[in-house]
């Protein structure tokens, strides 16, 4: 199965392009929620995600209702927030043959407060400090995603890569 990357309103074009980088490396799903603080021909988003971009699945949502109804199995919706309990990474993301969403909130407001008070056994945590009010969104998902693939026993990707000068040997 899969791994999903999921952005609510994401704000930012460089942002959401690092993290399509990262859902290409990860062989992840990117799933956007509208609206966007961008259009999507933006070039800082198309220089941020460089010329990976025909590697990243994109998939698109109208709305938080329309994604939602997408998920096959919402007890594998993960709430990326500081305002949770649980820590990502003591989460059980290892089982192979189910869909595993990992939700963003846009940079500015995270998550809305109605739908995370309305699920709060799916909000997990990054920690740190209290000298900042959040970590940058990319480095959140590359985070998250890479623990549910550590988890995988990074299943599907690429564990050693010769030097290109190794190859002709």
């Amino acid at each position: 199965m899969s791994n999903h990357i999921v952005l609510f309103e994401p704000l930012i074009p460089a942002n959401t392009g690092n993290i399509a980088r990262t859902a290409a490396a990860t062989d992840s799903y990117l799933h956007l929620i509208e609206p966007l603080g961008f259009e999507l021909d933006d070039k800082h988003l198309r220089r941020a995600g460089l010329d990976y971009w025909q590697s990243v699945k994109v998939v698109m949502h109208r709305s938080l209702a329309a994604f939602m109804a997408t998920v096959p199995d919402q007890r594998y919706l993960y709430l990326v927030s500081k305002f949770a309990a649980q820590t990502y990474s003591d989460v059980d993301y290892s089982d192979p043959t189910v869909e595993h969403y990992f939700m963003f909130g846009k940079e500015t407001t995270g998550l809305p407060e109605p739908f995370m008070r309305a699920n709060p056994e799916k909000a997990v945590r990054i920690p740190m400090t209290d000298n900042v009010r959040a970590l940058n969104l990319s480095n959140c998902a590359a985070l998250v995603v890479y623990e549910a693939l550590r988890q995988q026993a990074f299943a599907g990707l690429e564990r050693v890569h010769a030097y290109p000068h190794d190859k002709l040997k």
